[in-house]
């Protein structure tokens, strides 16, 4: 029997983002990010737990990619929609990024996760 991971969070990007992006696309200019969101909401997942840090997309959401807290260098967080929803970037030790964007309850989900990689810096945020 393996461990028990404990979610933390679960779920798709933010609804507000598809939401925005849709009146965004009413303007032939903003079609690309109405696209965007729109593929975000119908295959990108996340799985925020205990143990790791699950981000499930690509097409038809065949791409997965799994990062454990060990790796983890720095978060930085960006607000978006008011506030409402975020874009986040974990940085990993070996140099390479993993992006969440539009991922709901931002701010608690980065300080989440620099807790669990033993980060105890506050979660820097640019704005």
């Amino acid at each position: 029997m393996g461990i028990k991971e404990d979610v933390y969070f679960e779920g798709p990007p933010h609804v507000g983002d598809l939401i925005l992006n849709l009146l965004l696309g009413l303007t032939v200019i903003c079609l690309p990010l109405t696209v965007g969101a729109i593929v975000r909401s119908l295959w990108l997942r996340y799985r925020i737990t205990n143990r790791r840090v699950t981000v499930t997309g690509g097409w038809l959401g065949r791409d997965r990619s799994d990062v454990v807290y060990s790796q983890i260098t720095n978060v930085v967080s960006v607000s978006r929609g008011i506030g409402l929803w975020g874009d986040m970037v974990v940085t990993l030790k070996n140099g390479s990024k993993l992006e969440l964007r539009a991922v709901p309850r931002f701010r608690e989900v980065a300080a989440y996760i620099q807790e669990q990689a033993g980060l105890n810096a506050k979660v820097p945020a640019a704005v």
